[in-house]
């Protein structure tokens, strides 16, 4: 990551709030990240567990006539507070939070407190644009809360101090141990040494991280940070947002493909419209499950697509250079056009299907059966991508540019609940 930075790489030492680990399971209270849980997901976590985090990262709308759901979330992490389902770690720490599954590093970072820079600095750098609709959703949580429930997630080139230090922390005991379902176990541990907290500022300072997951939290922040200096606030706790600084020298992150489903389209008229600018090729009726038509999509050569509607799936070949070329917005960066998330927005989508991923035209779903489930039920198509590469990735955020929105999946995500910040306790 060479961008030159206008400012520090800061991460802050803050008091995390935890799950008593005398009144809840770990296991049965944390979650996935609010942006990936689906409606049978969310219905499945708050069955678990009467605690369970999705309480606060999702909020119901209360039976009381007036109130909010925003509201209602910050009651809930009161009374969490107050009956000490939840506890005050009482020093501030940098925790080291590892994720491994059958004993391999499926990556290791730093929980702490990001201050925010500018996204045009050169020191933390988004690679996909945001909607209005889920900075609006989370700014709304985050004020009623006065709290980050949730990190977000950064990627930085490592193997220094911070490097070594992690690396020590996780031979000792662990503070906090949790294995999911998908066979992930979770783990924390905190480093509160003042001489160790001192000598990771200093090695992070002149570095640059790239927002993997989470653009949406991080331009809330900066709202949130902002609507509270203007009220009067001054500088605070709200400076900085809840992060885990991943460490890409330990483990490369699993990065997939975010795809697309364009409903109200059939497959018939989404071919024909691209007939003129790709090849098309119908796959063979025998491969007749997403998985199989995907593996076929990853052998073919950038840029490549693949289409299906439930019933039958089709591929995009071999774009007509010219056309290709001339689709390129005059105001984007070459490496931004090598992606295939860039050229499925504005070549195929927009100038060739005619609806827009940025209007909200189209839907975003990581998971393929999902996507593929949702064209059968608006009666669709599915529009399946291949994943981007990370040296791609961070090219585009080098050079100042940004992927459309939901174009990256990064995995394994951190999980909610495993530490949480709430300012008051930072003041």
């Amino acid at each position: 990551m060479n961008a030159s930075p206008t400012g520090t790489l800061q991460l802050l030492p803050f008091h995390a709030v935890r799950y008593n680990p005398s009144v809840s399971d770990l296991s049965v209270v944390i979650a996935p990240p609010y942006d990936v849980i689906d409606d049978a997901e969310r219905a499945a976590l708050e069955a678990a567990d009467p605690h369970n985090v999705v309480r606060l990262i999702l909020p119901r709308d209360p039976d009381v006539a007036g109130a909010d759901r925003y509201t209602a979330a910050a009651q809930t992490f009161k009374h969490w507070l107050d009956d000490e389902t939840l506890l005050v770690d009482t020093a501030p720490a940098l925790y080291v939070y590892q994720q491994t599954r059958a004993g391999v590093v499926l990556q290791r970072g730093l929980l702490g407190a990001v201050v925010m820079q500018p996204l045009d600095g050169g020191v933390i750098l988004p690679h996909e644009n945001v909607r209005t609709g889920p900075v609006e959703d989370r700014l709304a949580l985050m004020r009623a809360m006065r709290a980050n429930p949730e990190p977000i997630f950064l990627l930085y080139d490592g193997g220094g101090v911070a490097t070594a230090s992690s690396a020590a922390a996780v031979s000792q005991t662990p503070i906090a141990s949790a294995v999911t379902s998908d066979g992930i176990t979770h783990q924390l541990w905190s480093i509160t040494d003042p001489a160790e907290l001192a000598a990771i500022a200093a090695d992070l300072a002149p570095r640059k991280a790239m927002i993997a997951d989470g653009h949406h939290r991080y331009t809330t922040y900066g709202y949130l940070r902002d609507e509270l200096h203007a009220a009067g606030e001054g500088a605070g706790p709200w400076d900085a947002g809840l992060t885990l600084l991943v460490d890409a020298s330990v483990a490369t992150p699993d990065i997939r493909a975010i795809h697309r489903v364009v409903p109200k389209m059939s497959l018939d008229h989404a071919l024909a419209a691209a007939s003129d600018a790709f090849r098309v090729v119908r796959l063979d009726a025998s491969v007749d499950d997403v998985d199989h038509a995907l593996a076929v999509l990853g052998e073919q050569r950038s840029p490549a697509f693949l289409l299906g509607d439930g019933h039958s799936f089709a591929l995009l070949l071999d774009p007509d250079p010219d056309r290709l070329a001339a689709a390129k917005p005059v105001d984007r960066t070459p490496v931004w056009w090598d992606l295939d998330a860039s050229v499925v927005s504005a070549f195929v989508m927009e100038e060739l299907l005619g609806v827009s991923d940025a209007a909200g035209q189209v839907e975003a779903e990581h998971d393929p059966a999902s996507a593929l489930r949702l064209a059968e039920r608006d009666g669709g198509i599915a529009l399946f991508l291949k994943p981007a590469p990370l040296a791609g990735i961070v090219a585009v955020a080098e050079a100042g540019d940004a992927m459309p929105r939901k174009s990256t999946l990064f995995l394994p995500k951190p999980r909610s609940g495993m530490a949480m910040r709430a300012f008051r306790f930072e003041q």
